[in-house]
């Protein structure tokens, strides 16, 4: 049972419907996280620009899918791993690729390091190395690609605590949490 409201975008304020019918406009539906996040309109224009902002970002969709999972399926937000695998898979991700995500491994080197920086980010809250840097350049990665890559991160926590704390239903094809490797 969630724990707070989803807010119908048919019957709500002016800038809330605004929002709202954006979000619906890229998903085809309107998904019960945004609903819940609109119970503050501030709220839901922070999330929704920087989804927007990081779309339009460096990373590809498959890699910032990829982080997504292996950061919800590290926070225990089964709502996040539904969503994200989804999205990966339309990103052009396998669901072998999207499953291995999940539990922080990937097949190629550059993806890799993303997501051993991305969970050690979220295990060590931030408390990284000049190395854990150094690492993501090794790999291929520019300083901009570094900081969209910890933005991104960032953005999966607020969604992740989001769903967590309000229980927020899950209306993506369900998948299971998976002990990290």
């Amino acid at each position: 049972m969630n724990r707070i409201p989803l807010i119908d975008r048919a019957h709500t304020s002016p800038d809330r419907k605004a929002l709202l019918d954006q979000i619906h406009g890229a998903f085809g539906a309107t998904p019960n996280m945004f609903r819940a996040v609109a119970n503050s309109p501030a709220a839901l224009q922070s999330m929704w620009a920087a989804f927007g902002a990081l779309g339009s970002g460096t990373l590809s969709a498959k890699l910032g899918e990829q982080i997504a999972v292996a950061v919800a399926n590290r926070n225990a937000c089964e709502y996040c791993l539904a969503a994200h695998t989804a999205l990966g898979r339309k990103a052009g991700a396998t669901a072998d690729e999207m499953a291995a995500a999940q539990v922080g491994q990937a097949g190629d080197a550059a993806t890799q390091a993303a997501l051993n920086f991305a969970l050690k980010v979220v295990e060590q809250r931030a408390q990284i190395t000049t190395d854990d840097v150094q690492a993501l350049r090794t790999a291929g990665f520019s300083d901009e690609a570094v900081m969209e890559i910890l933005a991104h991160v960032a953005l999966n926590l607020f969604t992740n605590y989001v769903n967590v704390a309000f229980e927020v239903p899950v209306d993506f094809p369900a998948v299971k949490l998976r002990p990290a490797a």
